[in-house]
């Protein structure tokens, strides 16, 4: 595969931006961005987007930690985001198919942590089939996340070269995982591998997917119901975890 074609790419391991008003959900959160902490809101069948939030760490956090994520819409303006059914990657049950193993075992590509988080962030929003949710903004404020120790990337290299990656979000004992990215195949595969050995060693509880990606079932990711999620993902914020 050659860099950055879209006309031949791998299967999709994060999420797709949906449409607007084309999904549904039991609960939105609704966030006012001009209080510190955010007053949050449930309401039972409404929209699922919440526009026009104006990012601040803070927030981010707290929505995160509320079951909410952020998006960029076509224009550039950041909405929320719940999902129910949600999906996560039991950590404990991950599943590493043969072929992946196998280039693990080969160390076909060196791995590295937050080394370069904004090249990572930037190459997830780029030249993607089904649209990019990520706006210079989000990436703008995910380099303050980073620079906060909430927000990481893993990132694979080949000849001292990024070829693939992913980033996410670290909340106590919950990784809210992002976007993945490859320029070479089955870079973001090995990257995913890497980062759920680091979650294993750190003893994180919750892998979080948000929506689901069918290609993110070989490894073991499920889609659970989104009450079930916040009991898990209460009790993960109890704890305190260390990504780095």
């Amino acid at each position: 595969m050659t860099p950055n074609d879209p006309s031949k790419k791998e299967e999709r391991h994060d999420r797709v931006r949906p449409r607007q008003h084309s999904r549904r959900a039991n609960n939105v959160l609704i966030i006012d961005s001009t209080t510190s902490p955010p007053q949050v809101a449930l309401r039972a069948n409404p929209p699922i987007i919440i526009q026009n939030v104006k990012l601040h760490p803070l927030h981010t956090l707290h929505a995160y930690a509320s079951g909410a994520f952020p998006m960029a819409d076509a224009s550039g303006n950041i909405d929320f985001y719940t999902a129910d059914p949600r999906g996560i990657i039991p950590i404990h049950d991950f599943h590493v198919p043969k072929s992946v193993r196998q280039l693990v075992r080969r160390r076909t590509f060196d791995i590295r942590f937050n080394t370069r988080f904004r090249d990572v962030m930037t190459a997830c929003s780029k030249n993607r089939v089904d649209g990019t949710w990520i706006s210079p903004a989000m990436i703008d404020h995910y380099e303050q996340l980073h620079m906060l120790g909430h927000a990481h990337s893993v990132e694979c290299y080949q000849h001292d070269q990024l070829v693939g990656g992913l980033y996410g979000v670290s909340l106590g004992a919950a990784f809210f995982g992002e976007s993945m990215f490859h320029h070479v195949s089955n870079a973001a595969k090995v990257a995913l591998v890497a980062l759920v050995e680091r979650l294993r060693i750190r003893q994180f509880e919750v892998l979080d997917s948000q929506m689901l990606a069918p290609h993110l079932r070989v490894y073991g990711a499920i889609e659970i119901p989104a009450t079930v999620y916040m009991d898990k993902l209460a009790h993960a914020l109890k704890s305190a975890r260390s990504f780095e």
